[in-house]
């Protein structure tokens, strides 16, 4: 009977410890992930998508810039705080152990090429405001990655395209052609749609034309 009752109120103390635990936690039998306590946000506060056109030589646009659906300016700045499991901010963060990922592996980053603009601050805080170094094309959505592991704050609805058509690291005459099927084929292609208004046309010219040459260092 003594062991019973030491039984109960060993499963009582095991609930009331997982009940506050924070989230995620529970789920790794009391370890805590940092992530999962962390915060990250996007600027814009509508439905989305977003688009932002990236090149590999960091000559896009930056986050501030980014566009809606009808080509409209809108800021995507990304924000993130990150907190250790006794929500206490960590402060000096390395910037490349943060870094963006599109879930369909779309967006063909360069070494480096979308790491925080910086270490976090005294408030455990960074942003992504920079323009990315990066080629390819992708409507999957993004979301930050922090040691290589994603949060629990799931997915950004901010697309990317580059003049990189290719995804080689080199805005080169490769891309030339690839451009060109999508400028007179009559299909929308968003990959070239690098004013994001929903038609490719002159407009979209001279952007691929101004990302000619960049590439990764």
């Amino acid at each position: 009977m003594v062991r019973s009752g030491h039984r109960f109120i060993a499963v009582v103390a095991l609930i009331a410890l997982l009940a506050v635990l924070p989230r995620g936690a529970a789920a790794q039998t009391g370890f805590c992930d940092p992530a999962d306590v962390s915060t990250a946000t996007l600027a814009a506060t509508g439905p989305g998508p977003y688009s932002l056109m990236v090149t590999p030589g960091g000559t896009g646009d930056a986050f501030t810039a980014a566009r809606d659906q009808s080509g409209n300016p809108v800021d995507v700045t990304i924000t993130y705080t990150l907190r250790d499991c006794a929500f206490v901010p960590v402060a000096d963060f390395p910037a490349e152990d943060m870094w963006l990922e599109a879930d369909d592996g779309g967006l063909v980053v360069c070494v480096g090429g979308s790491i925080a603009d910086a270490d976090t601050d005294a408030g455990g805080t960074t942003s992504w405001t920079r323009p990315l170094r990066a080629g390819g094309s992708s409507t999957a959505g993004c979301r930050v990655m922090v040691n290589g592991a994603p949060g629990m704050w799931g997915t950004f609805p901010l697309w990317f395209n580059s003049p990189d058509l290719n995804s080689d690291g080199t805005v080169n005459l490769i891309d030339v052609p690839v451009f060109a099927t999508d400028f007179f084929g009559g299909v929308y292609r968003y990959r070239s749609d690098f004013h994001c208004d929903g038609v490719i046309n002159l407009v979209d010219l001279v952007r691929f034309a101004g990302g000619l040459g960049a590439a990764c260092p």
